[in-house]
């Protein structure tokens, strides 16, 4: 059987490092608020792509911001 994961974040700590909203992140990496919201929450994984956009505005790689938890 294929095992899956989970991951968690700092993006909460990088904003509020800077001071940022949830709405000042989502201009800057051309997303909504609530993609923010989900992704702080844990509620959804992004791309690839959106992974790279966030770690660039924060000037760090994305393994400063995500953390994969394998499952046992």
């Amino acid at each position: 059987m294929k095992k899956k994961g989970s991951y968690t974040n700092r993006i909460h700590v990088f904003r509020a490092e800077r001071k940022w909203s949830q709405d000042d992140l989502a201009k800057r990496v051309g997303v909504s608020r609530q993609t923010i919201a989900s992704l702080e929450g844990n509620r959804y994984n992004p791309s690839l792509l959106l992974a790279f956009e966030i770690a660039r505005v924060f000037d760090t790689t994305i393994l400063e911001i995500f953390t994969y938890i394998p499952d046992e």
